[in-house]
């Protein structure tokens, strides 16, 4: 039974992150995937930019002024302010000459209800939803609604940029470089699971249909582009940049908000992981999304069966000796913060760190927790 265990835990704790995209490179892409936008045809459907925010006085205008530089004919911008109650919109409205329109939520009931406010106004035929903190390049747009050309394209996700505040290479950094490496594989299959939610894109009818406010918009707008009969696409040459937030134990608890929001979307909705519906969609939701959630737990089983099996086996006594060593190094950078400036020690701390606030998500979340409001992180 122990052995049996062993294997579970080992194959759980390494799936997602190893196993589920080697199986991804092993099944076929689609004919004709949507990653590479013809450079040659203008296509120029209206657009509309939703900017998503709460009490962003600080930061609002440097985001207005960084939408009004992109390059896009006609370019209609929405702030859609979840009932803000410092300067946000008074700022906002400061930018009505330039056809900057604020659409705000006169309840607070968070950033997709805000959002939804924003989608009633719009008149564009592509709806382009960002956050403050994320800086748009001024050739973004025109680069993102180039896959929409496509007709089987119903939604598209820029790539983050991870910048840190020393120009370093961080946990986080190699973190979300592999994750872009992983909605790649993704967007040539079944398409993505999960948009960036700090920069995409998608038709109005996606949008439009089965908005969910307490599930968060970049999944629930992959899953409605999959209900739609259209794939989600990463869009590798549109780039969003954005920086690490002033307080790092304020972006741990991000973390666990937005796992906690991912939960609470997968509970919501089910469906989604029934292949028969949803085919190879379903397969990579599952391993992506839940079997990452899962991680965790596969993890801390894996250690305690790793020391119960310990000396009867060569695999099982190196298995607990590179999680100790692994664990060890974690908890060497833990106590000595300058430690965590080498990259060695950094992206195990960071892996720790994640699997860490998911486990807390998930008792939080089964212990009847539900984040909707939020408040954006300090960067």
């Amino acid at each position: 039974m122990l052995v049996l265990l062993f294997w579970v835990a080992l194959v759980g704790s390494v799936f997602s992150y190893f196993i589920y995209p080697l199986l991804l490179l092993l099944l076929p892409a689609r004919k004709h995937p949507a990653s590479a936008p013809s450079q040659t045809a203008e296509y120029l459907p209206s657009v509309s930019l939703i900017v998503t925010a709460h009490n962003e006085e600080s930061r609002i205008r440097e985001k207005i002024e960084n939408c009004l530089k992109l390059d896009y004919p006609h370019l209609e911008i929405l702030v859609a302010s979840d009932c803000s109650t410092d300067a946000t919109d008074a700022i906002v409205e400061e930018y009505q000459q330039h056809a900057v329109l604020l659409a705000r939520a006169t309840e607070r009931k968070g950033k997709e209800h805000a959002q939804l406010q924003a989608i009633r106004k719009a008149t564009g035929d592509i709806l382009v939803f960002s956050d403050v903190a994320t800086a748009i390049p001024e050739d973004a747009i025109r680069k993102l609604v180039r896959y929409f050309a496509d007709p089987s394209v119903g939604s598209v996700s820029s790539e983050d940029r991870f910048l840190s505040r020393d120009g370093g290479v961080v946990g986080e950094g190699a973190y979300v470089r592999y994750e872009m490496w992983l909605r790649g594989l993704e967007s040539a299959r079944a398409g993505l699971v999960g948009l960036s939610g700090s920069f995409f894109a998608a038709r109005r009818e996606v949008c439009e249909d089965h908005w969910d406010i307490y599930a968060p918009s970049d999944f629930n707008t992959a899953l409605n582009t999959v209900r739609n009969g259209l794939v989600a696409v990463t869009a590798p040459d549109v780039l969003g940049f954005y920086q690490d937030v002033a307080d790092s134990t304020r972006e741990y608890q991000r973390k666990v908000r937005t796992i906690i929001r991912g939960l609470t979307a997968l509970a919501r909705h089910p469906e989604v992981l029934n292949p028969l519906r949803y085919g190879l969609f379903s397969f990579q939701v599952i391993g992506h999304k839940l079997m990452r959630w899962l991680a965790p737990w596969f993890q801390l089983l894996l250690l305690l069966v790793s020391f119960a099996l310990a000396g009867q086996g060569a695999v099982y006594t190196l298995t607990l000796v590179a999680q100790l060593a692994f664990y060890g190094l974690v908890l060497a950078g833990h106590w000595m913060p300058s430690l965590r400036e080498s990259a060695t020690v950094k992206i195990p701390y960071f892996f720790v760190q994640v699997n860490v606030a998911t486990a807390q998500a998930t008792v939080s979340f089964l212990s009847g927790r539900r984040m909707t409001v939020w408040t954006p992180s300090n960067r």
